[in-house]
Order: structure tokens, then sequence, then C-alpha cells
């Protein structure tokens, strides 16, 4: 049997530099929460089978404002990281057997709700052609100069050559017993996203090209940035 392909959408933090008074994957964007965004994004796309939300148990705003379809559920395992509610909810899923170990799980930023789907299905052909099972991530190569700044200062130490360097978004995606292998196995407060899990494992995931749309909401501004790509759609 093919495998099937998983969204696992982590959605259980707070978002504080966004400035909302509320988490703001449930801050109004163009009259719909940010996570429905995100969700009928993954819903919209056929080659996806299933859509799991991860939320924290205390979580007192899903139910009042967010609208699953049918392919989506809830999962209130959420932890007091994004790592944390990933691996929680990966070990509920396999522990449950709601998805299987072949399966491929792509894990999305709730709030990055711009994803294309020109560019969610580069991401997907790639995983199709990844026959040792390496996983990938959606990236962009790095345009800016980079900079160095000296240790007890704002100051410039030196400037970072960015030949080679990719600035990584998600969904990053991975074999569902690959991924959860790699979270048991690693220290969660040390890994900045789930790709670096896997390399620690020796494995070296694929970079396909991500989209400069992609963008994840983190501060007050972004949201008029992300409504205009919201508006203005180009799949």
């Amino acid at each position: 049997m093919k495998p099937h392909n998983i969204a696992l959408l982590p959605a259980a933090g707070v978002g504080s530099r966004f400035g909302a008074n509320i988490p703001k994957q449930y801050a109004r964007l163009l009259n719909k929460p940010v996570l429905q965004h995100t969700i009928d994004l993954f819903a919209a796309n056929p080659r996806i089978s299933q859509i799991a939300v991860v939320v924290s148990p205390n979580d007192d705003w899903f139910d009042d404002c967010i609208t699953l379809p049918p392919q989506a559920a809830v999962y209130r395992v959420g932890g007091n990281s994004r790592a944390e509610s990933i691996a929680n909810g990966l070990a509920y899923l396999l522990r449950h057997k709601i998805i299987g170990e072949t399966d491929t799980v792509l894990v999305h930023d709730a709030a990055r709700c711009c994803l294309p789907q020109t560019a969610l299905n580069r991401l997907l052909d790639a995983l199709e052609q990844d026959h040792e099972n390496r996983g990938a991530i959606l990236a962009i190569p790095v345009a800016d100069t980079l900079k160095r700044q000296t240790p007890n200062a704002p100051h410039i130490a030196h400037t970072v050559s960015r030949e080679y360097l990719w600035q990584a978004q998600t969904p990053q995606a991975f074999q569902a017993a690959l991924l959860h292998r790699a979270l048991q196995q690693t220290d969660l407060a040390q890994i900045t996203d789930d790709a670096s899990a896997i390399e620690l494992l020796g494995i070296q995931p694929i970079l396909v090209e991500g989209d400069s749309r992609n963008i994840k909401l983190t501060r007050p501004d972004d949201a008029r940035l992300a409504a205009y790509f919201l508006q203005n759609p180009d799949n």
C-alpha cells in the first residue's frame, strides 16, 4: 500500500511576539483565524490524506473558531514547545495507529498560512522520488548579506558567506517512524526545526525550493503582507 501524506500542524504556542491578545494562530486575518487558513490550504490539496492539528490540552479557543474539514482532526497533546508538540502528536498518532510508520508526515507551522500549492506540490514531488527515505524540506537560498555580531555588543564581527546557505521553511517532511525515532533520541530543547533532529542521525534531507510568500507570522506587521498574499494567490 502506498504511504499516505499526513499534515501535522503544531498549534499549541502563544506567539507572544505577534502582539495579539490571543495566540497568533487564532488571530483573525481576512475574517478567518490564521490557523483556519493553514488547515484549508492542506485540505485543498488532494495529495494530503489527513490533517492532524496539535493544540494545548488547555486550549480554550479552538472549538469556538475553527471548522475542521472531513480529513482533519484535533489532538490535545501539545507541549511547552513546538518540538514537544510535534513529538507528542506524532507519538500519539503512531501509538493509536491513526497513521502508519511508513506514512509521510509533513510538519508545518500553523502560522505559515500563505504556503502556495505550487511549493507544496514541489515538496510532494521530491518526496515521491526520495527512494532513500531521507525526507525533504522547503527552503530558499539566502539572498541577503549576513553579518555575525560580536558577543558583547551589536557590532559587526565579520561577514558570513552566504554560499550554500538556505533559509529553512516548512513543511518539513519525513517518514513517520524516522521522525519519531529522531525526536525520541535528541534533546528537544536543542533543535530548532525537525530537519535538525534528522541530521543528528547522520541523514541529509533534500532541500526543495520554497517560496518567498511562505512567510511565518511572527510580528504584527507580518499580517498585512500575509493578507496581501492570501488575496492574491498565484498557485
